[in-house]
């Protein structure tokens, strides 16, 4: 009986590790997106970063959270 063949490199992915939640709002005071917690430049060069640097932002990432509160939008915020 023959060994299967390993086809695990099929399954295999290129895709630069990234924390896009895919909720892409840019918080207007801290310019951090509410959703992955990265800045606009960051986004923006993220594919160009290497992987060293992407790891540095993302070790850096759970202590922005407290530099995006939520914003009151809409009618509640126009009747305050």
């Amino acid at each position: 009986m023959t060994k299967p063949e390993n086809t695990d490199h099929i399954w295999q992915r290129a895709e630069i590790e990234s924390p896009c939640v895919k909720v892409c709002v840019i918080h207007p005071e801290s310019r951090i997106c509410t959703g992955c917690l990265r800045t606009i430049d960051e986004i923006g060069a993220w594919s160009r970063m290497s992987a060293e640097a992407r790891s540095t932002i993302m070790a850096e990432l759970p202590s922005r959270s407290g530099k995006v509160t939520k914003r009151r939008g809409g009618r509640a915020a126009r009747l305050k």
